[in-house]
C-alpha cells in the first residue's frame, strides 16, 4: 500500500495555491497515486461553514482539515491541502499531527497580490469593507522553515509546479511504499 503524505500549500489569497494544487492533483493521479485535494474555499462551504474568521475559528478550521488529512494519510492517501493557514501555530500543529507533512510556502508580495486581486478581496479589505483579511487587516506569519518555497511573482506556474515535483521525487514521496529520504 502507498504511504500517505500531506503537501500543505500556505500563502496569501491569490498567491496561486489552488492553481498549483490542481496541477499537483492531476499529476499525482497520472502517476497512480491515490490523492485528495482539499481547498480552503470549498472546505469553508462544506466542512467548516459554521466557522467565521476570528483567530479561534481559523484555528478550528485548520484543526478540522488536519484531522481529515490525517485520516486520509493513515489510509494511504496523499493529500494536497491549499489553505492560507496564516498563523505559525496552525502550521506547527499540522506538522506535529501529520507524520509525513510537507509545507510549501506559495510566496507572493502583497503589492503584486493587490494588483492581481482576482476575487476583489484586497480592494474590499483595503477599503475597510472586509475585516480580518489575512495580510491586510489580519496578520499572515510567513513560514520560517518550509520544505519548499515557490515565488509566484518570479516563477511561472510550470516552474513552481516543477520545483515541488522535483522535491517530492528527491524526498521519496512519489514512489509507492517508499520511505522518504532526507532532502
Amino acid at each position: 500500500m502507498q504511504n500517505g503524505f500531506t503537501l500543505w500549500l500556505t500563502g496569501l489569497s491569490g498567491a496561486g495555491k489552488t492553481t498549483l494544487s490542481l496541477l499537483l492533483e492531476k499529476e499525482l493521479k497520472n502517476r497512480d497515486i491515490k490523492i485528495e485535494q482539499i481547498d480552503g474555499d470549498s472546505i469553508r462551504k462544506d466542512l467548516c461553514r459554521d466557522l467565521g474568521f476570528s483567530p479561534e475559528d481559523r484555528v478550528k478550521n485548520i484543526e478540522r482539515v488536519c484531522f481529515v488529512a490525517k485520516l486520509l494519510n493513515r489510509n494511504g492517501v496523499a493529500v494536497v491541502a491549499s489553505l492560507i493557514t496564516p498563523y505559525k501555530r496552525m502550521r506547527d500543529f499540522c506538522r506535529a499531527e501529520l507524520s509525513r507533512y510537507v509545507e510549501v510556502y506559495v510566496k507572493c508580495p502583497l503589492d503584486v497580490l493587490i494588483e492581481r486581486d482576482v476575487k476583489g478581496l484586497y480592494k474590499k479589505s483595503l477599503s475597510g469593507e472586509l475585516k480580518g483579511f489575512s495580510g491586510v487587516s489580519d496578520p499572515y506569519e510567513e513560514p520560517e522553515n518550509p520544505e519548499i518555497v515557490v515565488q509566484t511573482d518570479r516563477e511561472t506556474v510550470e516552474e513552481s509546479f516543477n520545483k515541488i515535483m522535483v522535491w517530492l521525487d528527491a524526498a521519496g514521496f512519489l514512489g509507492k511504499g517508499d520511505t522518504p529520504a532526507e532532502v
